[in-house]
């Protein structure tokens, strides 16, 4: 998973550190500017009152970047985050949190497209499985797949309802060579789940 340890480094005390670029009226740094933070942390970009506002880029020590919009020293807005373990999310910020709609590439080259909400998916997206071509498209609720969706496999894919990552419920397996496969998924204990009721071919 990605080191979302990397955006809390932020530097809020800009008045400290080494700075090169414009000032207003009362020293505060304001305009484009760059910034050597204390704990080592560069920010290349635009200031207003002392505060990260506009556009930057701001490197963190580890290696990890973000460039993109600020709003009062926060991520906000439009933003590519690039993690040091070469996971990347481009999309949408609010408050320093990946919000609304944006696209994360994992470090094993899996992708999630779509919503999120405080730093996880959520609402509707579609995560696609690198290595297998498998994707899941439908809702997500705090990260998990919950509520409709759709598993699609290479040859098939299973429409119905998810609870944690898993079928839950109702659902049916769509088949290439035109056949359905209907039933209900039962979880009878914390390991097994089964596939019982009704199957048919159409």
């Amino acid at each position: 998973m990605s080191d979302e340890s990397s955006e809390e480094f932020e530097d809020d005390h800009n008045k400290l550190g080494e700075y090169d670029g414009g000032r207003n009226e009362i020293g505060e740094r304001h305009g484009f500017g760059k910034a050597l933070l204390p704990n080592g942390d560069i920010y290349q970009g635009t200031y207003e009152n002392g505060k990260r506002h506009g556009s930057g880029t701001y490197r963190f020590r580890n290696g990890a970047r973000y460039v993109g919009d600020y709003v009062q020293n926060k991520k906000h807005g439009q933003g590519t985050f690039y993690y040091p373990d070469g996971s990347k999310y481009e999309g949408t910020w609010v408050e320093d949190q990946r919000e609304g709609y944006g696209v994360y590439t994992y470090p094993n080259g899996d992708t999630y497209d779509g919503e999120w909400l405080q730093h996880m998916r959520h609402g509707q997206g579609t995560y696609l499985y690198k290595d297998t071509g498998a994707k899941y498209k439908g809702t997500w609720e705090n990260g998990n797949m919950n509520s409709s969706g759709q598993y699609i496999y290479a040859n098939h894919r299973y429409e119905g309802n998810f609870v944690k990552n898993c079928p839950q419920g109702l659902g049916k397996y769509v088949f290439d060579i035109g056949c359905e496969q209907h039933g209900e998924y039962l979880k009878p204990d914390q390991v097994n789940q089964h596939l019982f009721l009704t199957y048919g071919n159409q």
